[in-house]
């Protein structure tokens, strides 16, 4: 039995667990069985716009048991790894979820069009516009470190269309200023060990829909990982890709 080989499982969400508002068959039954035989969980997630409690609201609505302080979001790892270097004042485009964590970790969120801050960060923002972009892309162009919670381009919609996610935002930067921001979430380590610290620690298990960013994260730490084809990538691309799950389930 796979399960019997790890002692903790790191879940992505969108494509995983829900596709927009709507449950993944079979996901809920799987964790529930997950949790009846021992097995810790935590669940990641590169979508910067939650607070964790409203990501634990968000489960429970599609059948999935969790709590609050079992879920790790790009933009709590973001705000951890800024205010360990001591960054103070930060432009963002991004949602509730990152400018409430940056907050709770002692870095000042400026609104509006400040002058100079010491990074621009960037994070999913459904509210990002031209006027949020180009304010973001000048006070790069003046000093401001670029700073990105995760580079996904896209998550996947209910309907099975895919929407700007955001890797697309730091895209439209990028290309204005020229240049490369640092990413924080997956597939870079801190997300990933941060979620493992949250399940308690021992050997993990990483499932996820995205091959650049789950599979590639748990390939990076040396990680077993799942692909579930039930969200972005499917079983041709996963045959193709020089980063190679552990593991594929269609469900």
């Amino acid at each position: 039995m796979i399960a019997d080989r790890y002692d903790a499982f790191l879940f992505d969400l969108d494509g995983v667990l829900y596709r927009g508002a709507d449950p993944v068959p079979g996901a809920a039954e799987s964790l529930a069985r997950l949790r009846s035989i021992g097995k810790r969980i935590a669940f990641v997630t590169y979508n910067s716009g939650l607070t964790p409690t409203a990501v634990a609201e968000r489960l429970r609505s599609v059948g999935v048991e969790a709590r609050a302080d079992e879920v790790e979001t790009s933009a709590l790892t973001t705000a951890a790894v800024l205010s360990g270097r001591g960054v103070g004042l930060v432009y963002v485009v991004g949602e509730i979820g990152l400018v409430e964590a940056l907050t709770q970790a002692g870095v000042h969120v400026l609104d509006g069009e400040p002058e100079r801050v010491d990074a621009v960060v960037v994070g999913w923002d459904r509210g990002a516009d031209y006027t949020k972009l180009r304010t973001a892309s000048v006070l790069v162009e003046r000093g401001a470190t670029l700073v990105a919670t995760n580079a996904d381009p896209s998550f996947p919609a209910a309907d099975g269309t895919r929407w700007p996610g955001a890797g697309a935002l730091l895209a439209a930067i990028e290309t204005t200023t020229g240049v490369r921001g640092e990413v924080i979430g997956k597939p870079h380590a801190p997300l990933l060990l941060a979620a493992l610290e949250r399940a308690g620690g021992g050997t993990p298990l990483l499932v996820g829909d995205r091959l650049d960013t789950d599979i590639a994260g748990a390939a990076g730490l040396g990680w077993d990982s799942m692909l579930v084809l039930t969200g972005i990538d499917d079983r041709d691309r996963a045959a193709s890709s020089m980063v190679r799950p552990t593991y594929v389930a269609e469900d």
